[in-house]
Parts: C-alpha cells; structure tokens; sequence
C-alpha cells in the first residue's frame, strides 16, 4: 500500500494512492485521517485500511494529478540519520569504514515536502549539497529490539535528500549545524509499506539527479549498516515510535567529491529516487531570510 498526505481546504489530509488515482481516507469509514494515528494503529489497522481503499467506490476517488502532496507525516517525532553509510561514499571523502554509524538527529524545521523548494542559505553558505537516501518509517515502539526481530518494527519506506550545507558540517566535529539549516532536507513523497518491497528494501537501485544528469547510481544493498541493523542499533540507545523518521546515508556521487565540486543552486531540479518507491523532487531557491 502506498500512502501520501496531501491539501485539502487548508488542512492535511491522508489518502491511499492507487496508481494514478487517490483514496481519501477521510471517505473511509473507521479510520482516522492522520498518518501518524494509521501508522500507531499497527499493521492490522495497515491491512484493514487497504482492503476499505480497494472497495471504496469510484466516486470517493480524486486524481492524484490535481492534488498538492506534503511530506508523508507532518511532523516526525524523530528523524534520526545515518552518516557513512555506503562504503564508496565513505571512501570518496577520504574516510575509514566505520564499525559503528556516524548518527545525527534533524530537526522539524530543517525539513521540506515533495515538489517545495529546498532553501541554499546564500548569505552564509553557496555550498548546498545533496544526498539521496532510503528513509525507514518507524511502525511499532522499539526498544532494545534484536538485529533478528528489527524488521517487524518498520511499517514503510520513504524517501529522503539529506541536504547539507557542507561548510557549516564542518566547522566542528559534530554535524548538526550543517545538517539543520531551514528546508534543507526533503521528504516524501509517499509511505510504501514494507510488504510491497523486499525485505529490509535491500537490494533496490537508488539514485539522484541534478537537472536530469544522474550523479549518484548504486544499491541499497551496499549499505555498511542494514536496516535491521540501523535499528538495532538505534533502539539500543533510543525508544523509536511510529512515525519516526530514520534516514539510511547516501551512496557516492555527492556534489563536494565531484571534480570540480557541483553544488545546488537556485534554477536547479533534485531528484532522488529509489526503485520501488517512487521519485522526490524538488527545486532549489535561495532562502529570502539570507
């Protein structure tokens, strides 16, 4: 099942996407109209919601072309991401392959929806760069969970461009600052649930694209850290709830390795994309409060 939240008179709504038409829920009896309450509800209220959607009537149907899509979830309790996470891209900076994941947290404010713009901070930084990644939507409250038992946890998958204002990376040893910059990172467009991949969505080709050029092409199945290991790990330290937010890492390809550097700029088109899941797009402007 793929689910997506959308505009609908100045609210957010959710609705099941069924190729190019979409299910409201709010025409679906029992079911709240938030994907953050579906996604508490569990994988039976997953399965109950998309048994309603393909019985809902032709008439409940809106055209997915006339809807304005927003981030998935509104507002992730957590979005908590994996630095390093593919070994090329570890080498292509120069760095060791870790035995334990750099981890980073975003916050709200840093984050953007499908087809909005993601803001380069010109008056302190031209040096935006992007990053596709696999995002794993937390499903079940997890603590302490087993490596084995991980995947039980994971209601979906996502997609995320984990933009980063590399400059500001690296003025310290810790990420954030770079990390965090408002409408940085991209999210979305849509949750496809973990029954419509394989298992912990390894392997899936993963890639992005600047203006229709690709410059990152590899696999999730390259990833140091699996998914079941990402939470584990994770959960070890963490309690993650539904609705959480992990982003994986990004393959090699990033603009700052590229000979000469490519860095976004306002008129440019972001595409990440990850087989299976579907295709985040944005476009790049710079931030009117710089």
């Amino acid at each position: 099942m793929r689910l997506l939240s959308f505009a609908d008179a100045g609210r957010v709504a959710l609705g099941v996407r069924q190729g190019d038409q979409v299910v409201p829920v709010s025409a679906l009896s029992g079911f709240p109209d938030d994907a953050l309450a579906v996604l508490q509800g569990g994988k039976e209220m997953l399965a109950r919601l998309e048994d309603a959607a393909k019985a809902a009537p032709a008439s409940t149907h809106r055209a997915l072309s006339g809807l304005k899509l927003l981030m998935p979830i509104a507002r992730p309790g957590k979005v908590v991401c994996i630095g390093l996470n593919y070994a090329l891209h570890a080498k292509e900076g120069g760095n060791p392959i870790p035995d334990y994941p750099a981890v980073f947290l975003r916050v709200q404010t840093s984050l953007t929806g499908p087809g909005e713009a993601m803001l380069r901070p010109k008056g302190a930084s031209e040096k935006l760069d992007y990053e596709a990644e696999l995002a794993i939507i937390v499903g079940r409250t997890a603590r302490k969970v087993s490596e084995a038992e991980a995947l039980d946890y994971v209601a979906g998958y996502s997609l995320f461009n984990d933009g980063s204002v590399r400059d500001y990376q690296r003025k310290s040893t810790q990420w954030t600052m770079g990390k965090n910059f408002d409408r940085t990172g991209a999210f979305g467009p849509e949750i496809v649930t973990a029954d419509e991949l394989p298992p912990g969505a390894a392997p899936l080709r993963i890639t992005a694209r600047v203006d229709g050029q690709t410059v990152q092409d590899s696999t999730t199945g390259d990833m140091i850290f699996s998914v079941a290991r990402c939470i584990a790990i994770l959960s070890e330290v963490m309690t993650l709830e539904p609705g959480d937010v992990i982003a994986t890492g990004t393959p090699s390809g990033v603009g700052y390795a590229r000979k000469p550097p490519l860095f976004l700029a306002p008129g440019m088109t972001m595409e990440v994309e990850v087989e299976g899941i579907g295709v985040l797009r944005n476009s790049i402007e710079d931030d009117p409060a710089f």
